[in-house]
C-alpha cells in the first residue's frame, strides 16, 4: 500500500523557481531526522506515527528556537501554547491521528523522562509537542490503535535520510482533494541557507486542487468518490531551517507557509485544523542560557528569500504527498483513489509548464 512515485520534476515539469536541496526533503537541513511507524491491520486499521527530530542531541537540554502559526484552529494539538509563549522546542514533534494525541503525548513524556532524570525534580517539566489530522474515513479511529511502542518506534527509527512519503507513518490513512495523500516533503536553497518542509496532508476537495496555478480539479474528471463533499480535513506543516532565526522571525517565515497551502487550492475550511510548527537549527538554547550569547539573528529585511522558500517548499511538499500515495481501501470498505498522475502531467505539459 506504500507507493513511492516520481515527483513532477522527474516528469520534466519545472514549476518552481528556487533550487531544492540535495534530497528535496526536510532532512536537507543538517541534523533534522524523520522516523515513521506505519500501522496497517486487517481491513480497518490504517494509521501511524511520524516523528521529526530537530537534531541528534538531547533536545530537552539543547532546545531550538521555534514558533507556531495557526492558520485555522480546528485541531487538537498539544504543546503549541508554550512554544508561542517561550519560543523554544524541547522535544521531537510527533504527528498522528486525532484521537491518539493523548496517548502520543504520554508516550513522548515518558520517553523524555527516561532520558532526563531532572525533569520534575531539580528541573522544570517538559513540553511535549503532538499534532494531528483525522484519518477516520479510512481508519478505525475510535479503536485508538496507536500505542506507546509505536511512538517510540517512530522516534527510534528517525534518520537523516530522505523520509518515505505518501501512505506512511501518520500519513497512512490521510487523503487530500479526494485522493490518497499523507506525508510529503520538500526543501529549498536560499541565500546560503536551507529551508525544509514536511507536511501531514489531509484536506481539500477535488474541485479545489491547483498545481502551478492550473485549476486541475476543475479541468479533469473527478478520479473517484472519497468521503464527504464538504471540506473537513486538516494539514500540519513542519518547517525547519538552518538560518539563524529567533521565535519572532520564525513565526514570520511560518506564516508564509500558508501562502504555499493556498496555492494548492486550500481555503482553510471550517473543519480544517491548519498549523505550522517552525524551528531553526542555526541556534541552540542550552538550559544554562549559554547558547544565546553572541547569537546574531538574520535581520528582518533579509527574510524575503526565506518567505519565498517557505511558500514554494510547502506547495511542493503537498503535491509530493499526493504523488507518493497509491490507492487505499480501509474501514467499512471505504476507498480512496490515487492522484491521476498521467492525466495531470499531460494537462500541465500542454500548458507548457
Amino acid at each position: 500500500m506504500i507507493q513511492k512515485r516520481r515527483g513532477l520534476r522527474q516528469w520534466g515539469l519545472e514549476i518552481f523557481s528556487l533550487p531544492p536541496g540535495t534530497q528535496n526533503a526536510i532532512t536537507d537541513v543538517k541534523g533534522v531526522a524523520v522516523g515513521h511507524c506505519t500501522i496497517i491491520k486487517g481491513d480497518a486499521v490504517r494509521t501511524g506515527v511520524t516523528a521529526i527530530l530537530p537534531h541528534q542531541g538531547n533536545i530537552f537540554k539543547d532546545k531550538v528556537p521555534a514558533a507556531v502559526e495557526v492558520i485555522n484552529g480546528f485541531g487538537k494539538a498539544a504543546g503549541l501554547t508554550q512554544i508561542n509563549e517561550l519560543g523554544e522546542l524541547e522535544t521531537p514533534i510527533i504527528l498522528t491521528n486525532t484521537l491518539s494525541v493523548g496517548l502520543a503525548l504520554d508516550a513522548l513524556v515518558e520517553y523524555k523522562l527516561k532520558r532526563n532524570p531532572e525533569i520534575g525534580l531539580t528541573g522544570p517539566a517538559v513540553n511535549g509537542v503532538v499534532a494531528e489530522c483525522n484519518d477516520g474515513y479510512l481508519n478505525d479511529i475510535r479503536g485508538r490503535h496507536v500505542q506507546k511502542e509505536h511512538v517510540w518506534e517512530a522516534i527510534a527509527s528517525a534518520s537523516c535520510e530522505p523520509p518515505a512519503e505518501g501512505s506512511v507513518g501518520a500519513g497512512t490513512g490521510m487523503k487530500s482533494f479526494g485522493c490518497k495523500s499523507g506525508i510529503g516533503t520538500s526543501s529549498r536553497h536560499v541565500e546560503g541557507y536551507l529551508l525544509g518542509v514536511l507536511v501531514l496532508s489531509n484536506f481539500g476537495k477535488w474541485e479545489q486542487l491547483k498545481i502551478a496555478g492550473v485549476p486541475v480539479g476543475r479541468l479533469l474528471e473527478k478520479p473517484g468518490v472519497a468521503g464527504e463533499s464538504n471540506e473537513k480535513g486538516s494539514i500540519i506543516i513542519v518547517l525547519a531551517t538552518d538560518a539563524p532565526l529567533d521565535s519572532r522571525r520564525l513565526k514570520r517565515v511560518a506564516r508564509r507557509a500558508g501562502f504555499g497551502l493556498a496555492r494548492t487550492g486550500s481555503v482553510g475550511g471550517h473543519y480544517s485544523g491548519d498549523f505550522v510548527i517552525a524551528f531553526s537549527t542555526g541556534v541552540k538554547y542550552s538550559q544554562a542560557g549559554g547558547g544565546r550569547r553572541g547569537v546574531s539573528f538574520l535581520r528582518d529585511d533579509k527574510l524575503d528569500p526565506l518567505f519565498e522558500a517557505a511558500a514554494e517548499a510547502t506547495e511542493e511538499a503537498i503535491i509530493n504527498a499526493l504523488l507518493a500515495a497509491g490507492p487505499m481501501t480501509g474501514r467499512d470498505g471505504h476507498s480512496v483513489p490515487a492522484l491521476p498522475v498521467k492525466e495531470i502531467v499531460d494537462l500541465l505539459s500542454r500548458r507548457r509548464l
